[in-house]
């Protein structure tokens, strides 16, 4: 079968997709859809980690075939490999770098679970090359990418999915609707809470590279630093540097943020951006006034976003987070104790929260009374991570991308939400305050939100983990504004540098206009 032949599969195929595009599907008859005996290959970019759920969910599939793992750590890969062999029965090849396959007849899917700073331009590498894409969020290190990656789509006619399961999640598809039949009255802000523990990564210093990982290849877009490894572990705690990651803003944050956005209705950028962070309580951890941790995205992080009629407030905690120092979202959630990470959307009759998993969701009233509740049964309905993947090559078979839950654009706009705060943090980060300075600021801050009460549960937080906002300070970033349509800060040329990134020779993520 030609590649464009099994692209189109049977127009069977297309007619059981064919009602799916409000993420409502079958997941029983979109697995068993099209000729399991000439499935279409996948390769998969970074097996670490959450790559191997990518071999799982496109396993579950038969129109699917993992054919290739891509990772520039020749262990992992190999290890890697022998796993998805004894899953389904043939070896897939192994290579360190993924223009290796690109031109490779026996793959038609290329997925992303890299590094954050890899993303971008894997993905439109693949779509230059005529491959659909399935890309972890975030799906972009800055704006810059986001926006070249849904130019990219469009102009190839690529299918793009975004890795935000909760799109493919019936308790959030239920929640969503609820909220948009007006069975909470009138909404006009969410919060998303990444209430996680994180602990510090550990000294910054100067440690060896392992052997067996291409670090050329594994650097890719993001200039070298000297040293070039700072931190203790190579491989996951890249999320706490900014070089590469994007903090938990841009790692649990465009979970939250795209839900916040899904059921407020926004599908557009906000248009002013507010943050005051820090990664502070480290040192009274270890009890270490002089430690420096290597990580350098912050670990308290509020991030507020104008949308003109409505408002998003984003919240990250790494501290410990047994206690979130407010009543409201503690019976929300029903416990002192623990991660909270979910959205709570606030309505003039009442409360919609997600959380405290991708499956469940419920309404209460004014008097947080439960009034309904919403529930994504795996069992009954598949695993997020395998409906969310057949969603995705339903829309490939079908080459529809109407059909896709969380296409490029869904995908940017979200990732965006975490640019823009880390963007305000960054250009603020200098700025260490009084909690009276961030006080006023935010007072005049158009915003839904009681920023007020926002940010004296912030600093009780870290009053309860050993720091004094009075002299340990947070940072207070710049307000910006941002341009909707043109996609820029205005007045703030520091803001605008920081839409893109300095790219090595040869790892350049172009330009819309050039991709």
């Amino acid at each position: 079968m030609s590649r464009i032949n099994r692209r189109a599969f049977s127009a069977s195929a297309a007619a059981i997709t064919s009602g799916m595009a409000l993420g409502v599907h079958n997941s029983v008859s979109a697995a068993t859809a099209g000729d399991p005996s000439d499935p279409m290959g996948v390769a998969v970019c970074g097996v670490a980690g959450r790559g191997m759920s990518h071999v799982g969910g496109f396993h579950h599939d038969p129109r699917t075939v993992i054919r290739v793992l891509v990772d520039v750590d020749s262990k992992v890969g190999e290890q890697q490999a022998d796993k998805v062999e004894k899953m389904q029965g043939t070896r897939p090849r192994v290579v360190g770098d993924v223009r290796e396959i690109l031109d490779s007849d026996d793959v038609q899917i290329v997925t992303c679970a890299t590094p954050n700073h890899w993303h971008a331009m894997i993905a439109v590498w693949a779509m230059q090359a005529g491959k659909d894409v399935y890309i972890e969020k975030p799906i972009s290190h800055n704006i810059h990418e986001g926006r070249a990656l849904v130019a990219a789509a469009q102009k190839y006619g690529r299918m793009f999915q975004t890795g935000t399961q909760c799109r493919s999640s019936l308790a959030c598809i239920e929640a969503m609707k609820f909220i948009a039949e007006g069975n909470i009255g009138e909404v006009n802000l969410a919060r998303g809470l990444c209430y996680k523990r994180r602990k510090s990564i550990g000294p910054l210093g100067n440690y060896p590279i392992p052997g067996n990982v291409d670090f050329d290849m594994w650097s890719g877009p993001a200039t070298f630093t000297d040293p070039k490894l700072t931190r203790q572990r190579f491989h996951y705690d890249w999320h706490w540097q900014r070089h590469y990651g994007n903090g938990d803003s841009g790692n649990q944050g465009p979970h939250q943020t795209d839900i916040a956005r899904w059921g407020l209705g926004l599908d557009r950028h906000p248009e002013s951006i507010l943050t005051y962070a820090g990664r502070l309580g480290y040192q009274a951890e270890r009890k270490d006034p002089t430690y420096r941790d290597a990580g350098d995205t912050a670990n308290t992080q509020v991030s507020i976003y104008d949308y003109g009629d409505k408002t998003i407030v984003f919240e990250t905690r790494g501290l410990s987070v047994n206690d979130s120092a407010d009543k409201e979202i503690n019976e929300l959630f029903g416990s002192k104790r623990g991660n909270k990470i979910g959205v709570v959307f606030y309505g003039s009759e009442g409360y919609v929260i997600q959380g405290p998993s991708y499956e469940t969701c419920r309404a209460f009233d004014l008097n947080k009374k439960e009034i309904r509740s919403f529930t994504h049964n795996s069992r009954e309905n598949g695993t997020l991570n395998n409906v969310h993947m057949s969603n995705f090559i339903d829309a490939v078979v079908a080459r529809d991308a109407s059909i896709l839950v969380a296409d490029a654009k869904c995908g940017h706009l979200s990732a965006a939400i975490a640019h823009h705060g880390n963007t305000s943090y960054y250009l603020g980060e200098e700025n260490r305050v009084s909690p009276d300075t961030i006080a006023a600021a935010v007072e005049k801050f158009a915003s839904r939100d009681d920023d007020a009460a926002t940010l004296e549960r912030t600093l009780q937080h870290l009053r309860d983990n050993g720091v004094d906002p009075e002299t340990d300070m947070l940072s207070l970033g710049p307000q910006l504004t941002f341009d909707v349509e043109s996609e820029r800060y205005t007045g703030n040329d520091a803001a605008n540098a920081m839409l893109t990134r300095n790219y090595r020779e040869g790892f350049e993520v172009p330009s819309p206009e050039d991709v």
